[in-house]
């Protein structure tokens, strides 16, 4: 692998004004909302709007939020909690019996440890009604600290199938079988595809353009940290061949996959919780070349990021979203460097509120033609947060 030296590219710094932020879901410990631990989007209720899910790790609700439409989305949205998982760490869609009525799969890696299911209600009308939901385990999870979730037709049956990332003793990335008995959760199949050491994000994308989804995964520490691709073999072998993309040695943290040069390239965009931005960019000899950008202001700690176009002038730029709890008191723990002509210039989106912000969703919330940043915070307990793009 290439390494390219580090590039400090900072042609400026600006601490104006933060993003205004709103709240989708405030947190309430009464109701086991506290330390919101990462936004997962899908349109559930097919009105054209993404709704989310989030576990709070802390208070061990799993919840969705239906997103009211643009007119209403600076209010409150309306929740539903959907189970109660304690030391919950992560929370995503999936229409797993495909009934039409989509389901919520949850990780747990405290003191459960299992993989989850949330059995949506039937009828759209009963899907508010916490009661109606059901939750189910995944009994070949059991035992293993789970951290992440990603429904995928692994094998290509038609069934939705789920592939899941553990941490520390015997962890792994493997995935679970969808069964032509779906509800019957004890016939999922648990299968291994790579020894790892602390999974933090898993993602699906084709990264060698032959047709198919490979599964992209960063693992933050052990012996081989960094980020991986797992090959998907298609019609050739059954084995998923793994392959090293960047950040060998690095503590990994949530990455994201986009093109800095506007060419809609599959490549990979990686923080870490050394203060490095790792933008890793596959050859056409099939290596890969590691740039490695800093943190807007200097942070130490980050967490999400995603490459966009913030102020709409054709430049794709860098979002990120850190923890500056490990900071002086004064850093602000959202922000975005702009991708200028003269070179990057940071700017803040959050202000001094939130120490522990998680995954970045960037979505055009308020329908005004920009995109805004969608993401939670769980220290502060500001909850589940939108931050309101000012370009327009």
């Amino acid at each position: 692998m290439r390494i390219i030296v580090l590039l400090c590219l900072l042609a400026g710094t600006t601490f104006a004004e933060s993003w205004k932020r709103h709240t989708i879901d405030p947190s309430d410990r009464a109701a086991g909302k506290r330390g919101a631990d990462g936004v997962r989007l899908a349109d559930v209720n097919e009105d054209g709007h993404l709704d989310i899910t989030t576990g709070w790790e802390e208070g061990g609700a799993v919840a969705v939020c239906l997103n009211p439409g643009p007119d209403k989305a600076k209010n409150a949205w309306t929740s539903v909690t959907v189970g109660s998982v304690r030391g919950v760490e992560d929370a995503v869609f999936a229409d797993l019996d495909a009934d039409g009525a989509v389901d919520v799969v949850s990780c747990a890696e405290g003191k459960v440890n299992n993989v989850f299911v949330h059995w949506a209600p039937n009828s759209k009308a009963d899907y508010l009604t916490s009661e109606d939901w059901k939750t189910d385990v995944f009994p070949a999870s059991n035992g293993r600290r789970w951290m992440f979730a990603l429904p995928m037709d692994v094998n290509t049956d038609g069934r939705i199938d789920l592939v899941i990332g553990s941490k520390n003793e015997n962890a792994i990335v493997g995935w679970l079988e969808n069964p032509a008995t779906p509800r019957n959760t004890a016939s999922w199949k648990l299968h291994e595809l790579s020894p790892a050491s602390w999974i933090m994000s898993l993602r699906a994308t084709d990264l060698d353009g032959d047709g198919d989804e490979d599964i992209l995964y960063s693992n933050r520490f052990g012996s081989e940290p960094g980020i991986f691709w797992l090959r998907n073999p298609g019609r050739r072998s059954g084995k998923w061949e793994r392959q090293l993309v960047g950040g060998n040695g690095h503590q990994v943290m949530f990455l994201s996959v986009g093109d800095l040069e506007g060419k809609s390239a599959r490549n990979v965009i990686c923080p870490t919780l050394g203060g490095e931005l790792l933008y890793c960019v596959r050859g056409e000899s099939g290596d890969w070349s590691e740039t490695v950008f800093p943190l807007p202001f200097g942070l130490k700690a980050g967490k999400g990021v995603a490459i966009s176009d913030v102020n709409l002038d054709g430049r794709p730029d860098l979002v990120t979203t850190s923890e500056s709890q490990r900071e002086a008191d004064d850093m602000v723990s959202v922000a975005w460097k702009e991708n200028s002509p003269s070179g990057w210039t940071d700017h803040a989106i959050s202000d001094k509120h939130g120490r522990k912000f998680d995954r970045i969703e960037m979505l055009d919330v308020d329908g005004d033609g920009d995109l805004d940043l969608i993401t939670c915070e769980e220290v502060h307990d500001l909850g589940v947060i939108w931050y309101e793009n000012p370009t327009r």
